[in-house]
């Protein structure tokens, strides 16, 4: 039988209009509660239980979004960085708790669609995407050059499925999985983020100061983990940082900053600590204390680069509509 040109052109086109009509892919069940408030204590016995206190867990079909805002959770349905979700300034503020189970046979993939359908239903989301020119921070190289090391190895991928080391813990982030080791006894951490390096920290409880150190990053990746620390710190308004220092490769670096910041971003996002956290032993806040350390951006400063304020355009998703409660589970 002949078929013709056309009658291809209009099955084509049927089947393009078949599938533009179909649904994006749901969870079967869902469960949405605000967050009942974090304290130390919690955040403690949940890292006890080998489990994140907070973040995002897909396995096994099932889904879990524990003590997350809305624009983060933005960010796992959309898969874009905090600064690119444009809304009201309360989507910050209240925490949920969402427990989904996934279509029998659902790819992982499909957890972000599946997210943007439950925001939709549950808070009647709706948004819209658009090019913005916005100011950002620009990592570029200081006058002597930047001061690091050149990596030994380069980053590899997490693997997925592969066991976790005693005392490790595995996350799903916006951009994919993430490992992290915590040491309570000493406040130190080793978060693994594949082909973006591996970052540790821990307290220096004489200086009252956190080290961060960093391993087989790119400049690229190096501007994502200041991204994501202006982000949590509330400094310089959670703006964008770009690499913008024309340095290749892999790098090994570390700095130095206040605690005083870190705890203050902690109270900012909700956790209860104690009055008396991160107070030297004269019961003085480390915020007065001169020994506390530089800030984050002094700390860049020191290893040979600055941030420069600068325009570029920014992919944003606007929310339109979002309502602060969801109906009904």
């Amino acid at each position: 039988m002949r078929i013709s040109l056309g009658s291809l052109i209009i099955k084509f086109a049927l089947t393009a209009v078949s599938v533009c009509g179909q649904s994006k892919p749901a969870f079967e069940v869902a469960t949405v509660k605000p967050s009942a408030p974090m304290d130390q204590a919690k955040m403690l016995a949940a890292l006890e239980g080998g489990k994140m206190p907070y973040g995002a867990t897909i396995k096994n079909g099932r889904a879990e979004y524990t003590y997350l805002d809305l624009k983060t959770l933005l960010t796992y349905a959309y898969v874009v960085k905090p600064y690119q979700i444009s809304g009201p300034d309360w989507m910050a503020t209240t925490r949920y708790d969402i427990v989904a189970k996934m279509p029998a046979g659902s790819p992982k993939s499909d957890a972000p669609r599946m997210l943007q359908s439950l925001l939709e239903e549950r808070f009647r989301l709706t948004t819209h995407r658009a090019s913005v020119e916005h100011s950002v921070l620009a990592l570029v190289a200081g006058k002597g050059g930047p001061k690091l090391k050149a990596s030994a190895e380069t980053p590899s991928g997490v693997e997925e499925n592969s066991p976790l080391q005693p005392g490790e813990m595995k996350m799903d982030g916006p951009e994919g999985p993430v490992r992290v080791r915590v040491d309570m006894a000493t406040g130190s951490s080793v978060i693994d983020m594949g082909p973006k390096g591996k970052m540790s920290y821990r307290i220096v409880p004489g200086a009252q100061t956190i080290k961060l150190e960093f391993s087989r990053t790119t400049m690229g990746g190096f501007a994502d983990m200041l991204t994501e620390m202006f982000t949590l710190l509330g400094g310089a308004g959670g703006r964008q940082v770009i690499d913008r220092t024309e340095v290749k490769g892999y790098y090994d670096g570390s700095l130095e900053f206040s605690l005083a910041e870190i705890l203050e971003m902690a109270r900012a996002q909700g956790i209860d600590l104690p009055a008396a956290v991160g107070r030297p032993d004269n019961g003085q806040a480390v915020a007065s204390d001169p020994r506390g350390g530089s800030s984050l951006a002094e700390a860049v400063q020191a290893m040979g680069l600055k941030l420069q304020s600068q325009k570029a355009m920014v992919d944003l998703v606007i929310v339109d509509h979002i309502d602060k409660t969801p109906s009904d589970n």
